[in-house]
């Protein structure tokens, strides 16, 4: 065996424990506010992060000597202070923004919370369920999507697909399946005020949070959230738009759902789909962004879809197995657009 091998990989496995270990104290630090605290302060002691905080002198020393190590903070020897360079605290203290990356030490600490579920599903089969997740786990989602669906959705995203964008400002009507706490479905009410909007979800404590954000935002009367299958789904009228953000990878039934969906469209209707940013070769995956999708599919994903009876497809579906699966639940036209994203691929599928 090549020795030299060995020891580069053994130094590998503990930058992966460190950047672990780095995400999980991350995660304290955004959940209490800690890198709020100290952002545009400049220079700060202990005490001061400790008053500033609120929270308990030990573990605030620990986690400030933590972050340090992890790169997270500057840390000056000589005076004993500590730092949160702006250009950390635009992306680790900016929550709500399109560029805050706080959400993803959610996620994380959320998906090693069923690893061993998932474990287990490894030996038996089966998968763990969304249900299984947690409260926390809908935040993480909501975390990491508030920000783009809030910015970008209707001033960057939609206004690819002009012939959509003319139609809701006329009254046309949008329906968000998946819609998770309904982040897209206010922003599209938000933005088209004649528009007719639902978000569709199948889990009830999503729907209810949506609500929730609806009456707070003064939208409750423009936008219907609803807590039901798509496949029993029955409006009055369909759609002239609807949306698919970061979900038919998850499907447990992706024919029949993407069928559905089809249904509910009007003749010369647009499903936007939004699915992860990953290449339909794993070689061209070979990165630091394929190896977190990969991980998101295996411990969220994936497991859902195989906990109920589906077929994995897994975060990591690709360009083409998109293609594929809309062309074969009826969609005869499918468009690749024109949006740049760091994570994301975007596509108009039409009937």
């Amino acid at each position: 065996m090549d020795k030299e091998r060995i020891r580069s990989f053994a130094d590998k496995v503990y930058d992966d424990m460190a950047g672990t270990m780095a995400v999980a104290m991350a995660y304290v630090g955004v959940k209490h506010g800690l890198f709020r605290a100290m952002a545009g302060r400049g220079a700060m002691s202990q005490a001061d992060v400790v008053a500033a905080s609120g929270l308990q002198p030990r573990y605030v020393e620990e986690w400030l000597k933590g972050m340090v190590t992890a790169g997270y903070l500057d840390y000056d020897a000589a005076a004993e202070t500590y730092a949160l360079a702006d250009e950390h605290a635009y992306l680790l203290a900016s929550e709500g923004t399109d560029h805050f990356m706080g959400g993803l030490f959610y996620m994380a600490t959320s998906l090693m919370g069923v690893a061993p579920k998932v474990a287990e599903a490894f030996r038996t089969g089966g998968g763990v369920a969304f249900s299984e997740f947690g409260d926390e786990c809908i935040h993480a989602l909501d975390m990491l999507n508030q920000g783009s669906y809030e910015q970008r959705f209707t001033d960057y995203w939609l206004p690819a697909m002009p012939d959509v964008v003319a139609r809701l400002q006329n009254g046309g009507r949008a329906l968000d399946f998946g819609c998770g706490v309904g982040r897209a479905s206010l922003a599209i009410a938000r933005a088209f005020p004649d528009a007719h909007v639902v978000g569709l979800d199948i889990d009830a404590e999503s729907i209810s949070k949506a609500r929730a954000k609806a009456e707070d935002a003064g939208l409750a009367d423009r936008v219907a959230f609803v807590a039901q299958d798509v496949g029993t789904y029955r409006p009055e009228e369909r759609f002239d738009l609807i949306t698919a953000c970061d979900c038919v990878h998850d499907l447990a039934d992706p024919g029949g759902t993407l069928e559905a969906i089809r249904a509910l469209l009007k003749p010369d209707g647009t499903l936007f789909v939004g699915e992860p940013k990953a290449a339909d070769r794993l070689e061209d995956n070979i990165n630091p962004l394929g190896t977190v999708f990969y991980g998101f599919s295996i411990f969220h994903c994936m497991t859902q879809s195989l906990a109920n009876g589906g077929p994995g497809l897994g975060t990591c579906m690709g360009p083409k197995k998109t293609e594929a699966l809309l062309r074969a639940a009826g969609f005869s036209r499918f468009e690749p657009l024109d949006i740049r994203s760091a994570t994301n691929l975007f596509y108009a599928a039409r009937p």
